[in-house]
């Protein structure tokens, strides 16, 4: 019986980032890790003044869900919803996210 070496591995090295996305890809893991993304990159994406406001942030059927604790704000970031979507697929990509709902 030859013993034949298993051959997934690839010989050459790889940049870490392909590696990542490649792990992601292969345990299925990519919209987890791109929602996860998205939440912690929230005060990236809107800033420190919505950011301070912000409360809870999550993600359930493809609509992100934020509590806002001002009330102008929250009909500023209803008015600027389609902007605001648009600023997440350019930071996440597109279809994570599909409708924002303000809370």
């Amino acid at each position: 019986m030859k013993y034949e070496p298993h051959t997934g591995r690839k010989k050459e090295a790889a940049p870490l980032e392909s590696a990542f996305k490649e792990l992601l890809k292969a345990y299925r893991l990519e919209d987890k890790y791109q929602e996860k993304l998205l939440i912690s990159s929230w005060g990236e994406l809107v800033g420190k003044t919505i950011a301070d406001r912000t409360g809870n942030i999550y993600i359930r059927d493809k609509k992100l869900f934020v509590t806002i604790t001002s009330g102008p704000i929250k009909k500023e970031l209803q008015l600027s919803k389609s902007k605001l979507l648009v600023l997440i697929e350019d930071k996440v990509g597109k279809g994570v996210v599909e409708d924002l709902v303000f809370i």
